[in-house]
């Protein structure tokens, strides 16, 4: 084992996110277990963040900074590995908080469960705004997204995802790092199951996670999800499950009963009031704020829409037309970040 000062190796790739990485280190600095350092990688950035850093090297935290070129947050990952000291590394989506006692907490579960690689679940922190709570209630609910992000009831196994995800130097070594692509975290994740690692969710060690500001975004988020779902498929056929299909049979239904509803009966708009004041009700129940459970509603339809609707357009382009390998539309908007 290394000094025990680092024993992880944060890891966290920036694009032009100069209020959220000082959130994120300050959050970092009140740690109650101080054996991890913190690489930044500066990601072609025109707004860097080098400022927020040397911030939090002279208060304290063990960080690193490193400016590169734009090449995409899975190139700036592996290069932050490359740099790494540590036995694990974590990786940080740099619009996360981090609570207090994450590495502590994380220090024991490694203790009880031997895990060569593991995921938390994300939540939000009371300061968010109400639109980014309604946003991560859509993102989280069983009703949205089948509790697939960690939630205590799953559709499917848990996949770590990289705002929140570690693994041992170990699983590096052998298996490699991230490609560059959408869904890089679900790609990791199979490569590191199917090479014979333990992975696992580790509840305790969550993340406030601020995900998207506004709806537009949002849904520009979920509808790249949606494709990137089909490249997975090309890439491990057995990788689709009921769940990935369940936004696209949602759009699909919705459309159907939105025009039985306009041509035969309004009567078949019941169906989906139904499930919309059930996402209200229960976003209600979950965040006690009428605002939110209001916001929910939308951010839900999004979360659902946009997600079926990026899933049905790349199965028809990438499988019934055969263009499995264009990945342009993913890169375009990821450029967009």
């Amino acid at each position: 084992m290394n000094d025990k000062r680092t024993r992880y190796s944060v890891i966290i790739p920036v694009y032009n996110r100069i209020g959220e990485v000082r959130d994120l280190l300050r959050s970092l600095e009140k740690q109650s277990a101080g054996n991890f350092e913190v690489i930044i990688v500066e990601d072609g950035s025109t707004e860097p963040c080098r400022e927020a850093v040397e911030e939090a090297a002279t208060g304290g935290l063990d960080v690193r900074y490193f400016y590169k070129e734009n090449e995409g947050r899975s190139i700036a990952r592996n290069h932050g590995i490359e740099k790494a000291r540590g036995d694990y590394f974590i990786f940080f989506d740099s619009d996360c908080i981090i609570p207090p006692t994450y590495f502590e907490t994380l220090d024991r579960e490694l203790g009880r469960h031997q895990l060569d690689c593991f995921g938390g679940p994300d939540a939000a922190h009371e300061s968010f705004s109400d639109t980014q709570k309604a946003i991560n209630y859509s993102m989280t609910s069983f009703l949205t997204t089948g509790g697939i992000r960690g939630g205590k009831i799953q559709l499917e196994k848990f996949v770590p995802r990289t705002f929140n995800m570690g693994f041992s130097r170990k699983v590096y070594e052998n298996v490699g790092g991230f490609r560059e692509m959408f869904s890089e975290d679900i790609d990791m994740s199979t490569r590191i199951r199917r090479a014979g690692f333990a992975i696992g969710l580790i509840r305790s060690v969550a993340v406030w996670h601020k995900r998207r500001m506004d709806l537009k975004k949002f849904l520009r988020q979920v509808y790249v999800f949606g494709m990137s779902r089909i490249t997975l498929k090309l890439l491990y056929p057995d990788s689709l499950k009921l769940v990935h299909c369940l936004p696209a049979v949602s759009v699909i239904g919705c459309s159907l009963l939105t025009a039985l509803g306009i041509l035969v009966s309004p009567w078949f708009f019941a169906p989906i009031a139904i499930y919309f004041v059930l996402i209200f009700l229960c976003a209600l129940i979950s965040t006690k704020r009428i605002k939110i459970a209001a916001i929910s509603v939308p951010a839900s339809a999004i979360q659902l829409g946009g997600y079926g609707c990026g899933f049905i357009k790349a199965y028809f382009t990438k499988i019934i037309l055969g263009r499995g390998r264009d990945l342009s539309e993913e890169i375009e908007i990821r450029k967009g970040k």
